[in-house]
């Protein structure tokens, strides 16, 4: 074999080994998880035990099923995760959560015209992916990685996103936290109380 042979391998072996553009997954703040199921937690796993110690009204047999199914529902929505590539962007749902309850989409990046804001009621900002039919999609915006997700979507689409933040800053999950554990701490209490009368 010849030297301009091996070097042409070389350049093919170097051309197949040239890093391409990998499909990159954005899951819900761990932040978010925890803090979202404590507080569900703490809300309703007191209620079955009241009712215990309340006399007749619904069986606590039921309320434990109804809590185990919301549990579910939420454990669910929390499965959310955002998939970038050089295709498009995808909001996507684990294969066990029905379609009908969450169903996603999934939009190529050549479809988006603009990122546009919009306020919630509570006097935040969210922001809408505009594609070519007119048809709105809200961008995820409490993801582990959101900065990194919005400099993608900047360089896939050229559209501007330094004025893009999350909606919930860490902080205002931590406070959550700290009141979700405290009322879970009332909670045992409570229920410790009632079960010893």
């Amino acid at each position: 074999m010849t030297l301009r042979e091996i070097e042409g391998v070389n350049q093919d072996y170097s051309a197949i080994g040239q890093p391409t553009e990998q499909s990159s997954t954005f899951r819900l703040s761990p932040l978010v998880r925890l803090t979202l199921l404590l507080l569900y937690a703490a809300l309703t796993v007191p209620l079955p035990f009241l009712s215990q110690v309340a006399g007749p009204g619904i069986p606590p047999q039921l309320l434990w099923v109804g809590i185990g199914l919301g549990a579910i529902a939420l454990y669910a929505v929390l499965t959310e995760r955002v998939i970038v590539d050089a295709e498009g962007i995808q909001v996507a749902y684990p294969r066990w959560v029905p379609r009908f309850f969450r169903k996603g989409w999934e939009l190529p990046w050549s479809d988006i015209t603009a990122l546009k804001p919009r306020s919630t009621g509570q006097g935040g900002i969210v922001y809408y992916f505009l594609s070519h039919s007119g048809q709105a999609y809200l961008l995820p915006m409490r993801v582990a990685g959101f900065a990194q997700l919005v400099r993608r979507v900047q360089a896939q689409t050229g559209i501007d996103t330094t004025d893009v933040r999350p909606l919930s800053q860490p902080w205002m999950y931590l406070i959550l936290l700290g009141c979700t554990l405290i009322l879970l701490a009332v909670d045992t209490w409570t229920v410790w109380t009632a079960m010893t009368l």
